[in-house]
């Protein structure tokens, strides 16, 4: 089959278009003909080596963690799916024409291939650092970098929860955040005067999606620590807050979450560029701008 394989640390140049053996569903997953896979941060991030010092990679190394497709085989002890189901969910080496699925939910029937591929990390994500935080029902949630795919994500499923958000982002986005159901503002300097202005009763969680060394002045924000989470800062805990990246012990309850809320009308994901396989470096060199709004895909021909 053809997958996407880099065998040395860099830019988007070293990522080929390779042939290799097909993967097989083992016990517990199952294997998807690949129609979409998303294209997040963590692929360029993994490919550029910026986590070769705790998280080295054996090369060649498949790139992908999702996926969206048609069941064609299911390994020992799987059941509540079929062979011929439409599906989207995690795994690894997704960025392929066959991959091996570990946690999945099934395709809502009218949502696009495209959508389905780009949102099982996305959901994943914005689920857990809801969790973990520690939000809930009456809450105001802060998103710092609100208008990506986690942030999409996170809007939506923070709203269908009955929780209120304020996002940043910039201001030609802010239209799209209120199309999601949040409150925008725009980043740098005055943040806490515009959030206050905004939320006289104050924030109760923060979670920042971007980075940005802004740790600190969300803990300001929020006035305790333990409810600031990032996904994107690895120094949080030093500064007394949390940092999330492992998926949680059941990802499929987040997926099936994300499938529900689509199937309700609750949940939409913008594809913001959809990218041929053969095109996986243009579609991470994008990803890498940090101005994508909502997602980028790769597609598979059927």
């Amino acid at each position: 089959m053809k997958a996407v394989q880099f065998s040395e640390y860099g830019g988007p140049e070293v990522l080929k278009l390779v042939e290799i053996d097909e993967p097989h569903a083992g016990p517990g997953q199952v294997r998807i003909a690949v129609r979409a896979a998303g294209v997040n941060p963590a692929d360029w991030k993994r490919r550029a080596g910026y986590f070769r010092d705790f998280m080295p990679l054996e090369f060649p190394y498949t790139v992908g963690f999702e996926a969206a497709g048609i069941v064609d085989e299911i390994g020992e002890g799987v059941s509540g799916v079929s062979v011929g189901d439409a599906v989207f969910g995690l795994g690894s080496g997704a960025t392929a024409e066959y991959a091996v699925l570990k946690s999945w939910a099934g395709k809502p029937e009218d949502m696009p291939f495209e959508v389905a591929g780009g949102l099982a990390v996305i959901a994943e994500t914005a689920a857990r650092s809801l969790d973990e935080a520690g939000a809930k029902a009456g809450d105001t949630v802060l998103l710092s970098g609100a208008a990506g795919g986690v942030g999409t994500a996170a809007i939506q499923i923070a709203r269908a929860r009955a929780m209120t958000v304020i996002g940043t982002a910039s201001e030609p986005k802010h239209d799209y955040l209120r199309s999601l159901g949040a409150i925008p503002t725009t980043y740098g300097p005055g943040l806490a005067d515009r959030v206050r202005d905004l939320a006289p009763e104050g924030v109760d969680v923060a979670i920042d999606i971007a980075g940005s060394d802004i740790i600190p002045e969300l803990i300001g924000i929020v006035g305790d620590a333990s409810r600031v989470l990032s996904i994107a800062d690895f120094t949080a805990p030093e500064q007394g807050a949390k940092f999330s990246t492992t998926p949680q012990e059941h990802p499929e309850r987040a997926l099936e979450e994300a499938a529900r809320l689509y199937s309700e009308g609750a949940l939409r994901l913008k594809v913001e560029r959809a990218f041929p396989l053969a095109q996986v470096g243009e579609a991470q060199a994008l990803s890498e701008t940090g101005h994508v709004t909502g997602k980028i895909v790769v597609t598979v021909d059927a």
